[in-house]
């Protein structure tokens, strides 16, 4: 599973999706993660009501299944879920480190429903009703 950061350093989220400098990109599972690529962006990128600005960071995080953010505007927010991307907000600046440390042991254990989920944003879902018929 894919996870983005909105990051203005590399190191922490502390940034604002449609602000930020820099996505980075992990790929995460129960056994620890892998840093995948940083995608950088320039330009006037605090423009508020710019929506032209979204469109490239949407392009960047829709591998994502989870994409950490300080702030994210409700355009930004809708755009992101649509792309059956979770949007999870930090009250403060965080580790980049730590919230995948966080995350790892999550998926170690028992995630909530929204994690699941999360998990199987890319596979196609499958239904099986065999274990539901009643045999007489």
């Amino acid at each position: 599973m894919k996870v983005a950061f909105a990051t203005q350093d590399m190191k922490r989220v502390d940034a604002h999706f449609g602000w930020a400098k820099n996505i980075a990109i992990y790929e995460i599972s129960p056994e620890g993660h892998t840093f995948v690529e940083a995608v950088q962006f320039e330009g006037d990128l605090q423009e508020d009501g710019n929506e032209d600005k979204l469109l490239p960071k949407i392009e960047a995080v829709k591998d994502c299944a989870i994409l950490y953010v300080a702030a994210i505007g409700g355009s930004g927010a809708a755009r992101v879920v649509a792309q059956n991307i979770h949007p999870i907000k930090v009250a403060q600046p965080e580790d980049i480190d730590g919230l995948l440390e966080k995350l790892c042991a999550v998926l170690r254990g028992t995630p909530p429903p929204w994690l699941r989920k999360a998990l199987n944003k890319d596979q196609e879902r499958t239904l099986d009703f065999d274990d539901e018929v009643e045999h007489a």
